[in-house]
């Protein structure tokens, strides 16, 4: 039986809303979800691993695949750039596998003009005050980070009428089944089930 074509999700969020705990339990829930391995020029933190992490790259390597045009979206995000791959991408889609992307909103929307059918969720807290409390309830970053973080979701959090869904975290257990929901539900597109419903059609006729 010829396999559907994936999807590509597209998932964004401020920072302490959630969202990365929300994506690895959707990856826990459903095994044929892909997660994109982006490619970035910042140097390796702690024990992540090239390859499963991230595909960690020289400035020099990143700027030429911008040229070559390999990616589907890419970012300078504070001083270091991170990045799609074009490729990788369409090969999952083509297996029948869905592939998530974890993006910002300026990511997001370059994913949005160069594959239209991307189906994008963005993830807000439920309140400015509960976002505050998470990131400080972290202890990972210093005032002056915490500081910009916040400042940075007030005009990120603008953007979620971008976004075809928009997923509120006030609880992780209720968001993430929204969260599959919508995975499962997406899945039920006509366009992606062609392959499917052409010889139940032709079943039918007389």
């Amino acid at each position: 039986m010829t396999t559907r074509r994936g999807n590509l999700f597209v998932i964004s969020a401020p920072s302490g809303s959630g969202k990365t705990t929300l994506v690895r339990r959707l990856l826990d829930a459903l095994d044929d979800v892909r997660f994109s391995v982006s490619f970035t020029t910042r140097p390796v933190r702690g024990s992540e691993r090239d390859g499963i992490d991230y595909h960690f790259v020289a400035e020099a390597e990143f700027r030429s695949k911008i040229e070559d045009g390999e990616f589907l979206e890419w970012a300078e995000v504070h001083g270091n750039f991170y990045g799609t791959s074009k490729t990788e991408t369409e090969k999952v889609r083509t297996s029948g596998e869905d592939i998530l992307l974890d993006v910002d909103v300026q990511g997001a929307a370059q994913v949005r003009k160069a594959q239209p059918d991307a189906v994008t969720l963005f993830v807000m807290p439920p309140s400015f005050t509960v976002l505050e409390e998470r990131l400080r309830g972290r202890r990972q970053d210093s005032d002056e980070v915490i500081a910009g973080r916040l400042n940075e979701a007030r005009h990120e959090i603008h953007h979620f009428k971008d976004y075809d869904y928009v997923l509120i975290n006030d609880s992780v257990e209720r968001t993430s089944n929204l969260f599959k929901a919508i995975v499962l539900a997406e899945r039920t597109r006509p366009h992606l089930l062609q392959d499917r419903i052409r010889p139940i059609i032709e079943s039918f006729k007389e």
